[in-house]
């Protein structure tokens, strides 16, 4: 799916989420690193923010425009599977909020806001879930469009500050929400990685959703010493998978070259974000470099 001109690289400080949610690591901090890395952009992650006004704000866009960085994306997480009504509706404010900070923030061109489902939780049936995810999302959408910000859903794992995974983890529940919303403003986030975590097929995945896919999150998944893809099942519900580690993209279990060649077939031509850095800053810009080097392969040749 075409928004720009060519296939733009965006960078997430999965290993500083600690630090930059809690404080002992700023949002400027983060930003001059981030400039080291040689990406085009910036995702940003609700809690980095220290205020939301817009003298705020302004310093943070031109911090990152002294850095060549756009921030055209937010890892936004709202939680619209709680029974309770009035928590849902205090979500949907939430992500008003955060609408509104991407349309300050983001380039006029293109700016996005990750939806989810959310939590997992044992008393709420598939019906409910769909049918609370379904409505919540789609009194979203006139206020995205009205701001002209795209409301992204991702085939999400878990929320690092959640309890339990994704209620949309599977890939039919997934599937199900996003054909019952229609929008030009609604669209997929993939992530392949996600996928391997639910103990799916990412390809497989990818081809079901490639004609709505608007941004991709890029990292990669090694099996550790002694587990296989099976043991992905197993996993506590309140926790990541033992079986799994963090690492450079393009060493691990994702195929990027059919991953690529699966977008390029759809027209895609838009920000790829790197969920990566869990071992350092030296492992996210290889990362940043793999796949400058691979979007110039399959997307320029």
């Amino acid at each position: 799916m075409s928004f720009n001109d060519r296939v733009k690289i965006s960078v997430f400080p999965k290993g500083y989420m600690d630090e930059l949610s809690d404080g002992r690591m700023t949002l400027f901090e983060w930003i001059m690193l981030a400039g080291t890395l040689e990406a085009d952009g910036l995702e940003l992650y609700p809690l980095f923010l220290e205020s939301t006004e817009v003298s705020y704000l302004e310093k943070v866009k031109q911090a990152a425009l002294q850095e060549g960085l756009d921030i055209p994306m937010m890892c936004s997480s709202p939680d619209f599977t709680h029974p309770d009504e009035a928590f849902r509706n205090q979500e949907i404010e939430k992500m008003k909020q955060m609408i509104n900070v991407m349309a300050y923030l983001g380039p006029a061109e293109f700016r996005s806001c990750r939806v989810l489902s959310g939590q997992k939780r044992p008393q709420v049936s598939r019906e409910e879930g769909i049918r609370w995810t379904v409505e919540s999302i789609n009194k979203l959408l006139p206020y995205a469009e009205e701001k002209q910000v795209y409301l992204v859903m991702e085939n999400h794992y878990k929320d690092g500050f959640w309890n339990y995974p994704e209620f949309a983890q599977a890939s039919d529940i997934y599937l199900e929400i996003i054909s019952e919303i229609s929008s030009p403003f609604f669209g997929v986030n993939f992530d392949p990685s996600n996928a391997i975590f639910a103990g799916e097929d990412p390809i497989k995945l990818l081809n079901q959703v490639k004609d709505r896919t608007i941004t991709m999150h890029a990292s990669d998944r090694y099996l550790k010493d002694g587990y296989t893809l099976e043991d992905l099942k197993d996993y506590s519900l309140q926790g990541y998978s033992e079986a799994l580690a963090h690492g450079v993209i393009g060493k691990g279990i994702n195929d990027y070259d059919q991953i690529f060649d699966i977008l390029k077939s759809a027209g895609f031509s838009n920000w790829i974000s790197i969920e990566d850095g869990v071992n350092g800053l030296g492992e996210l810009k290889e990362s940043v470099d793999f796949l400058k080097g691979k979007i110039n392969q399959v997307f320029e040749a």
